[in-house]
């Protein structure tokens, strides 16, 4: 399926007519059973929940399958809508609807990123139970502390309290700000690959502290934002909490940015991407391991993830899907896609009909 011609080739010029129009990314289903979790335990009809946003219960069985950035953050929005809580539940406290729209509308008026977020922890901490937080700045380095009132919570909890914090930081800074380490005092969940690709790649469990660590100089950026570009942040938001200010440094995020600048059938080979990339092929392989992906993974996932875009919002067929992705036939894409997934292409075809 790959093309071995030599660099030249992919030098040229690319029609962009014959290129796939790439997903944006996808999110583990794992993630929305844990958004569920908390609408569960209060006695919310999950079923018919993900039944209005699309989500089938076929692809609640297997833990392979992965929804769209969209899709989720319609389940964001609807668990939100239904528990009044932008938090999900997880807190004893709820965060109610219009929470995070009123906290970035008042710190976009602060003179600095570092005064914005004493403002936001402060506003946390006033709506919060069990969760308190604070900032740190300690040689040159800040340090943003959760401090547990009560139990240790899940990483998704953590994550999700990091995604709001964390968003509107980088927003106010208009660039990412980038994480260097993430400590929690809780047990690392089944597969935390989405979290490192959202955050950082060092992110380690069971320890003493929640600390997220950050260069201090950031704190001192002066804030340029206003009332439109405001209205246009949350017009994408919640999209903005999972895709905007990815990790960057990640290897597996300069790569798939390569990937998709091309149709699958130019995609280099890993020595050849190597020598792109101007790297040793074991380099590659090595950063992408601790990563937790391998090439062909992230050859697969950008696959799979425009698959389901394609299935869930286009009425293209399976054969015209197979073409575009590279496959020989029909049957190769389909078997690769259950491979992928746990489910037939049918599965997700049918979410897009919902």
């Amino acid at each position: 399926m790959q093309n071995t011609q030599g660099d030249q080739q992919h030098d040229l010029p690319f029609n962009p007519l014959q290129q796939p129009e790439y997903s944006k990314g996808t999110i583990s289903i794992a993630l929305v059973h844990e958004a569920l979790a908390a609408a569960r335990l209060q006695g919310l009809d999950t079923d018919q929940l993900l039944f209005e946003v699309g989500i089938p219960l076929e692809l609640m069985q297997s833990s392979k399958t992965r929804v769209s950035v969209s899709v989720y953050a319609q389940l964001w929005i609807a668990l939100a809508n239904h528990m009044n809580d932008e938090f999900f539940g997880m807190d004893r406290h709820p965060m109610r609807r219009g929470s995070y729209q009123l906290i970035s509308r008042l710190v976009m008026h602060s003179e600095t990123v570092g005064k914005a977020v004493q403002q936001i922890l402060q506003f946390f901490n006033a709506i919060f139970d069990d969760i308190y937080s604070e900032l740190k700045v300690e040689q040159g380095h800040a340090l943003l502390l959760l401090h547990d009132h009560h139990q240790i919570k899940p990483m998704f909890s953590y994550a999700t309290y990091l995604m709001l914090v964390h968003t509107l930081m980088c927003w106010l800074a208009d660039q990412r700000i980038l994480i260097e380490n993430i400590q929690l005092r809780c047990k690392a969940p089944i597969d935390d690959q989405d979290y490192r690709v959202r955050f950082c790649e060092k992110i380690s469990y069971m320890a003493e502290h929640n600390q997220i660590k950050f260069d201090a100089a950031y704190l001192d950026i002066k804030i340029k934002q206003d009332k439109q570009s405001w209205y246009q942040f949350m017009l994408h938001t919640p999209q903005n909490l999972l895709t905007r200010f990815k990790n960057p440094d990640a290897l597996s995020n300069r790569i798939r940015k390569h990937l998709m600048r091309v149709h699958p059938s130019q995609w280099l080979e890993l020595n050849a991407l190597s020598q792109r990339l101007n790297m040793s092929e074991a380099t590659v392989q090595r950063r992408l391991k601790h990563e937790g992906l391998s090439y062909q993974q992230l050859k697969n996932d950008i696959r799979r993830d425009t698959a389901i875009e394609f299935l869930t919002k286009t009425e293209k067929s399976i054969q015209a899907i197979s073409d575009e992705l590279n496959f020989h036939d029909p049957s190769a894409f389909h078997r690769a896609f259950k491979k992928w997934t746990g489910v037939s292409p049918g599965a997700y075809r049918s979410l897009g009909d919902i």
